[in-house]
């Protein structure tokens, strides 16, 4: 951060807590129950916030002239809302539409070669001599070790980069598409789906496959069919290798016996002392040549029924949890360094007999996986928790009974149809129920986002937004834990967040540029574009349009236009069009007290009334 947006950051911040506006205040608004006929700005606002990243200027009046009930029904069919100027937007990501196999070839198996050739020339080389009179083992200190990315050349660099640059195009997308898409909804339940089948991008070779992972496996399926949902992503091998299911085999595989040895057993002139002397000795070679025996991996089992559906309260026990195990071994990746595709290898699936959740498996292939996954796409229980964790996202942290339970018998009556699961929650009356308005608090990729949605910024490069997903804690595909990231006030709400929230307001309003907090990069991840060794952005040098326009900055707010001045005629301006013309005296106080229009904007996007939706 520059010194001048921290000296501006400190002094928002003490005049946000001499007013007490980091307090999140109560929920504001009344509204009568489901969808209304004629619905005032106050209901709009709370369903562009649910349903979307909220509104941008101009898009009240929109929905308002449209009809409410009409534009959600236009949300809960994104296919028939023009999204070309967001398609030709990210059509600069090249490697959005790659196949993983693709991307395995052109970029991570060059950049995997390249280090290992780098590692062997590094250990050939003899270590550096100590200078005259220097002890390089004084203090029992060690020489430190050679650099990997210390002596690379620059065709060298331009494939690591290349390789790096996959993940942080896809991160950029999403972003972009949060930011700029007419399909909200669909943006909103892109994430949710994604949270709720999580892989980390930082466990092996999940990063090569996350492209596929979301593309094919996430988003065609978010208003489809779970069970459609379900399968895709069990196939998948970002979540086969994410949670270890590719290693997991039966102890006891078949012996291989192939077709010449089989001749051999047939032959009549050999007794039975002597084929059964075969088999032994055929057996103990391949004791001798094959692996030690990883054995069943009972990790994706249990999120499978967990996490995926019934939920931790869904009535299996863990002996369903063993034996949904032993079902699912032998679905694994071929050659997933390669970029290999899922596949059944039937020599590593335990054919043995197995009762899972009161069915009975006998001695079935895939198809066992395929009708474990049916039973538990229909189970009551998942039901239950598929319509819970949508009323979470789309209501409040505690939903009603009454709510979960039309939603589950939907679920169950419509075969797990999700854009009905979904109607159903949105147009419900505790949806629009008067203690639902700002009862939700925004985590922090709904708070960056709604931020610069709000101020209709220009976004010329993504990357600050990414950066600042890290700073607030919340980096893009990188919740380690199955269980993703947290949809409750819980998790986020404290007096550091709320701080560092005010600072990516004020670096917004410095033209995007976004300063990482201070902590090591993670090893590999790729600096961002137009970021300088200090790991702040750059003011590109040039005269053509797109250097000029980076030279304002990465993300580019229009200040004049939302806040003229701190007159009171701009602070009711700024309350109506980024607060929805609702706030508290407290925070009436604190945009007085603003001494420009760049601190008003700041103040209000830092407010309590801005952190909800």
């Amino acid at each position: 951060m520059t010194p001048h947006t921290q000296t501006l950051s400190r002094r928002l911040v003490a005049v946000a807590l001499a007013t007490g506006v980091f307090l999140l205040s109560p929920a504001l608004g009344a509204q009568k129950s489901g969808v209304p006929t004629k619905a005032d700005a106050r209901a709009i606002t709370h369903v562009l916030n649910r349903l979307g990243y909220g509104p941008r200027a101009g898009d009240v009046e929109r929905v308002q002239a449209m009809g409410l009930e009409k534009y959600i029904d236009e949300q809960l069919r994104p296919e028939r809302i023009d999204n070309s100027a967001l398609d030709a937007r990210l059509a600069e990501f090249t490697t959005l539409s790659m196949s993983t196999r693709e991307l395995a070839e052109k970029y991570y198996q060059p950049a995997n070669e390249q280090r290992r050739e780098v590692k062997k020339e590094q250990a050939q080389q003899p270590p550096p001599k100590p200078a005259a009179g220097q002890d390089m083992t004084m203090n029992g200190a060690a020489p430190p070790p050679p650099q990997p990315n210390a002596q690379l050349t620059p065709e060298q660099r331009q494939i690591q980069q290349a390789q790096q640059n996959i993940t942080n195009e896809l991160m950029q997308a999403k972003v972009l598409r949060a930011a700029l898409s007419d399909r909200q909804l669909e943006e909103v339940l892109s994430d949710f789906w994604f949270n709720h089948f999580n892989v980390f991008v930082g466990k092996g070779q999940v990063r090569q496959y996350l492209t596929e992972y979301e593309r094919d496996a996430i988003r065609p399926h978010v208003l489809g069919n779970f069970r459609d949902m379900l399968g895709a992503v069990a196939h998948s091998p970002a979540m086969l290798f994410y949670l270890d299911n590719w290693q997991s085999q039966t102890p006891n595989p078949p012996v291989n016996v192939n077709q010449k040895f089989q001749l051999r057993l047939g032959n009549p002139n050999i007794n039975a002392r002597q084929r059964e002397e075969m088999m032994r000795r055929a057996q103990q070679q391949q004791d001798q040549q094959k692996r030690p025996q990883r054995g069943i991996n009972e990790n994706y089992a249990r999120e499978l029924m967990e996490l995926h559906t019934l939920g931790v309260d869904g009535g299996y026990t863990q002996k369903d949890v063993i034996e949904l195990a032993r079902i699912l071994t032998g679905w694994t990746i071929d050659r997933p360094q390669a970029g290999g595709e899922f596949v059944f290898n039937p020599r590593m699936h335990d054919t043995g007999t197995k009762q899972f959740l009161g069915v009975s498996f006998n001695g079935g292939g895939m198809d066992e996986g395929e009708r474990a996954l049916d039973i538990l796409a229909r189970h009551p229980s998942t039901a239950h928790h598929i319509a819970y964790k949508l009323a979470q996202r789309f209501v409040a942290d505690e939903p009603s009974k009454a709510l979960v339970d039309r939603a589950a018998k939907v679920f169950t009556d419509s075969k797990g149809n999700l854009r009905d699961v979904t109607r159903t929650i949105v147009t419900s009356p505790e949806f629009f129920a008067a203690e639902t308005n700002r009862a939700k608090v925004k985590t922090p990729l709904e708070f960056v986002i709604s931020a610069v949605r709000a101020t209709g910024a220009t976004v010329v490069n993504a990357q600050p937004m990414v950066v600042a997903l890290r700073n607030l804690g919340m980096p893009i595909f990188g919740a380690q834990p199955p269980t993703g990231y947290s949809m409750t006030a819980d998790a986020w709400v404290n007096t550091g967040a709320l701080l560092n929230r005010m600072n990516f307001a004020v670096q917004l309003l410095d033209g995007g540029r976004v300063q990482p907090a201070e902590q090591p990069r993670r090893q590999g991840g790729p600096p961002p574009p137009n970021f300088n060794q200090q790991g702040g952005f750059t003011r590109p040098q040039g005269r053509g349009r797109a250097q000029q326009m980076m030279a304002r900055g990465p993300i580019q707010v229009d200040i004049a236009t939302i806040a003229p001045d701190t007159s009171d005629t701009s602070r009711d301006l700024v309350i109506k069009s980024l607060l929805g013309g609702q706030v508290s005296d407290a925070t009436r106080q604190t945009l007085a007290r603003a001494e420009s229009s760049q601190q008003l904007i700041a103040l209000a996007l830092g407010s309590p009334e801005f952190q909800k939706r």
